[in-house]
């Protein structure tokens, strides 16, 4: 009998493979997406293109797109509502599957910081070191990193001052500079607070490339274009300036969040921690406005930096638009203009908070939270693509699994 059972078993499993997904033809399954930005659409076309199943999505903004919502100004120049968005990934799959629906230009981010009225790169490499220091004391200062360190490597600047057989006076200072003139009053202005971790480096090499990932571009008709075609699918149904609290969810069969865990639950374990980012879009009367997309300001000014949208782009204007980005704490004041989740502060008592969170939707059943807010993570675009990928093929997985053990329940009965 049990030699019976495994031979009849393989056999299912074979006849599976080739159409596991006949099951699903006799009732469609339905799924609410909450949120229209890379995760929820990601997830939506996954499920209407590959399983066939139907899709509503939601989103309480009359736009889509989410954080990486552009627009066409006047003046012909794609502006980004929300800050700068550069699309890089090392991902290779990740890359091929968004250029399905849109192609990209090939732009490569570089950000400087201002820094005692000179414009530096950032990260902090050679090239900096020779833009805010003499050309004597920067020659010497290159030649001890490149003999200490070798030449293509990144250094902590903790490493100066945390290692004696590293210790050099020169070198210290120039951490003790990095650190009061690059980083400590960034993360003041970002965070809220001067008590942020140490994370800069010094990059031994005169790369000014913001990311060094393989596949980088913003895509040639914008993002909320690229989302808008993720989302052509007959399947999907989406209906903008929709609040979640509003929608009766009972005959759906499965539920995908990326709002905020914490708002799905009403707060009950606490409100978790956010910096906000408002932006002061200006169009000014010049050809451009600064070197770069975007522009640090550690140490001058309120705003935290400045974005200019016409580097991002094949624009021929004689004017720019640039946004100012002012960062706060943010609030639960729905009047209030300083109102979006930005930047989730991801200290202990944070991620205390959230892990009550995930506990609690553990018990939901056909419940998925995913996204920049929904994991409360700070994802990249091409890490949040990569978690909603994964999202899908975990419920395909399970679906798998549950219309195995159904079928092959169901033929048991029948021989036996």
């Amino acid at each position: 009998m049990f030699i019976l059972l495994s031979s009849f078993k393989i056999t299912l499993k074979l006849e599976l493979k080739k159409g596991i997904y006949l099951f699903n033809c006799l009732k469609k399954k339905k799924n609410l997406v909450v949120g229209a930005g890379f995760s929820g659409a990601v997830i939506a076309e996954r499920l209407a293109n590959i399983m066939d199943e139907d899709v509503l999505v939601i989103d309480k903004n009359s736009f889509l797109g989410g954080e990486s919502f552009d627009y066409k100004d006047k003046s012909g120049i794609m502006v980004q509502k929300f800050g700068s968005h550069i699309f890089h990934t090392n991902y290779e799959y990740i890359w091929k599957y968004l250029n399905k629906f849109s192609k990209f230009n090939m732009y490569i981010h570089k950000e400087n910081a201002f820094i005692e009225g000179n414009e530096a790169n950032i990260p902090f490499n050679l090239n900096s070191v020779y833009k805010v220091f003499p050309k004597k004391l920067a020659a010497r200062l290159e030649d001890k990193l490149v003999r200490k360190y070798g030449f293509s490597t990144d250094i902590p600047i903790l490493d100066f001052k945390t290692k004696p057989f590293f210790w050099d006076r020169e070198l210290d200072f120039l951490a003790s500079y990095i650190y009061e003139n690059v980083f400590i009053h960034y993360a003041d202005k970002k965070w809220g607070t001067k008590k942020h971790k140490i994370d800069i480096s010094v990059f031994v090499n005169r790369d000014d490339r913001k990311y060094k990932d393989k596949y980088q571009g913003i895509p040639n008709s914008g993002y909320t274009k690229l989302i808008e075609n993720i989302l052509n699918h007959k399947n999907i149904k989406i209906l903008p300036e929709v609040d979640f609290k509003n929608i009766d969810t009972t005959g759906f069969d499965r539920i995908f969040y990326t709002g905020s865990i914490d708002e799905f639950f009403d707060y009950k374990f606490g409100v978790l921690q956010y910096r906000s980012a408002n932006f002061e879009i200006e169009e000014i009367n010049t050809e451009f406005y600064q070197k770069t997309g975007v522009v640090n300001y550690p140490n001058n000014y309120e705003f935290l930096k400045i974005h200019e949208f016409k580097h991002y782009g094949c624009e021929k204007t004689d004017r720019t638009i640039i946004a100012k980005e002012y960062v706060s704490d943010f609030v639960l004041d729905s009047k209030c203009r300083k109102n979006n989740r930005a930047y989730p502060v991801l200290n202990s008592k944070n991620l205390e908070i959230y892990k009550l969170y995930k506990n609690e939707a553990r018990k939901f059943k056909d419940v998925y939270f995913l996204g920049r807010l929904g994991d409360f993570m700070d994802y990249s675009m091409d890490n949040a693509i990569k978690r909603a990928l994964e999202v899908f093929e975990t419920i395909r997985l399970n679906d798998f699994i549950k219309e195995s053990a159904s079928y092959e329940e169901e033929q048991l009965i029948k021989n036996y």
